[in-house]
């Protein structure tokens, strides 16, 4: 398995596959590289990187402190040294498209462009509640199946097959002596909340700091932390942004729907 130490000593995962294009996937706040499982297929010429945050997947748990975007971007950095890659395109999904804008306020010349999955620079207080509600502790479901029938579905979404529901089941969960348990640290919630308790930023800069860099947003069309405003006055911000809608998804698009990979193709093709 590929790990590399970060400059504080922990050992974090990653999976490194294909050739062409450089382009890192950073995952949801609570997920880790099997993001990108179901777009992977459907991205050639590309030499997809994905990383598994401190604190979740394969990756070692390490002081809550230490869960923040700006220490997670400085790890995503420096996995591109540890790869010896000067730029990549990077494609983030909530999370990670956070990461992303800081990574674009502070090391741009790192990034040949950028792709977010569901987010923006203003996040709605529906979906942060969700979040609260659920991050850092375990499910009450007992089984795949059952979490599969019912608890893995999320808000939002229509028309999506049950062996889909079935997969996503076995990347939110793990199967415990008594149950289902979440795969990532639980002090995640911690780092979370005590970030909460401080005044929102302005993130509007961070965006901003997106300028000249090729930029694509998907947005799910029930999502509940992308709102249509926030994501029109991005549209408006940067007319040249590649964006999408995908219907029937909410947060957050598996990105192999057609809106998503059309998307996804258009922007790559301004890298290539």
């Amino acid at each position: 398995m590929p790990n590399f130490t970060t400059s504080d000593g922990l050992s974090l995962h990653y999976t490194d596959e294909g050739t062409g294009l450089p382009l890192l996937c950073l995952a949801g706040l609570t997920r880790d590289g099997r993001d990108f499982e179901y777009v992977a297929p459907h991205l050639s010429g590309v030499r997809l990187i994905r990383l598994d945050y401190r604190g979740r997947g394969q990756s070692d748990w390490g002081d809550h402190g230490t869960y923040t975007i700006p220490v997670e971007g400085r790890d995503a950095v420096e996995l591109l040294n540890h790869l010896g890659l000067e730029r990549a395109a990077v494609l983030g999904t909530s999370r990670g498209g956070l990461i992303s804008m800081v990574l674009a306020a502070t090391v741009k010349d790192r990034l040949m462009g950028v792709a977010l999955n569901d987010i923006g620079p203003e996040i709605a207080e529906a979906g942060l509640k969700v979040i609260r509600d659920y991050i850092g502790k375990n499910p009450p479901w007992k089984s795949y199946e059952e979490a599969a029938g019912g608890g893995a579905r999320l808000p939002g979404f229509a028309n999506v097959p049950p062996e889909r529901w079935d997969e996503e089941a076995r990347k939110l969960y793990r199967e415990g002596q008594d149950g289902l348990v979440i795969p990532y640290d639980p002090k995640l919630r911690d780092a979370v909340l005590e970030a909460g308790a401080q005044p929102a930023p302005d993130l509007w800069p961070l965006f901003d700091a997106l300028a000249e860099l090729p930029l694509c947003t998907i947005r799910g069309a029930n999502s509940n932390l992308l709102s249509e405003a926030t994501f029109a006055a991005m549209q408006a911000r940067r007319p040249d942004m590649i964006a999408a809608t995908v219907p029937d998804r909410g947060h957050i698009p598996f990105l192999d729907e057609p809106e998503a990979l059309d998307a996804l193709q258009r922007w790559l093709a301004l890298m290539r």
